[in-house]
């Protein structure tokens, strides 16, 4: 599959009540902008078209921080079930505005690293997969952000409860094309968290909240 054939669409997953971190995880000041600012703002600067942000708690607060973005924002009244309904609500989205895509990426919106350089490496090696599964690996396991041909959204489609798109990987790991991204082991869900990434970040007392609250057999592209 050449690059211009490539049609994918991201789904960036934000619905999380950030409930480790005690207050909305997506807007945490990340180089001089909002966490969930800068996870769109790489998906919008890739080849990745449309890209659906997901917001289910707290959405009425971290809706505005995406209001001059060229994206499609849903909301996911049942974002308290899991991460499964989140994916089934971005990918209903996706599939509504174009129905000719190859393949869906699904990201986080708590990594910091993620980035468009992440997404060309994903892009690329997904390109030379005729499985149709390609994901990042990072602290001895696949994960998100992943790409999944289309004849993968069935699958997505079933997810339940909390099961996220790294069950379909671990079902399916001898057909995944893993792509070593080490700085993605980084998610910000707690205050410390944070603090290791952002040590000098005067957002709130960081330790003041610090309480708050199988390796897969896969082909691997360096």
């Amino acid at each position: 599959m050449s690059e211009e054939s490539l049609r994918f669409g991201c789904i960036l997953l934000a619905a999380g009540a950030s409930t480790r971190m005690g207050r909305p995880k997506q807007l945490l000041p990340v180089a001089g902008q909002p966490l969930i600012v800068h996870a769109t703002a790489a998906a919008l600067a890739s080849p990745a078209w449309p890209v659906v942000v997901v917001l289910g708690a707290q959405a009425d607060k971290i809706r505005p921080a995406l209001a001059r973005l060229p994206v499609l924002i849903v909301e996911n009244p049942t974002w308290a079930e899991g991460l499964g309904s989140s994916i089934r609500t971005g990918l209903a989205a996706l599939e509504k505005f174009s129905r000719s895509l190859d393949a869906a990426l699904i990201a986080l919106a708590d990594q910091p690293a993620f980035s468009t350089v992440v997404i060309a490496r994903l892009a690329a090696a997904h390109r030379h997969n005729d499985s149709g599964l390609t994901a990042a690996r990072y602290a001895e396991r696949l994960g998100a952000p992943a790409l999944f041909a289309r004849k993968y959204f069935p699958l997505l489609h079933a997810l339940q409860g909390d099961e996220g798109a790294r069950a379909i990987l671990a079902a399916h790991s001898r057909d995944v094309t893993a792509v070593d991204l080490p700085e993605l082991a980084l998610d910000l869900d707690t205050p410390a968290d944070y603090e290791k990434f952002c040590p000098t970040s005067p957002v709130f007392s960081l330790r003041a909240d610090s309480n708050a609250a199988s390796t897969p057999s896969a082909r691997t592209v360096k």
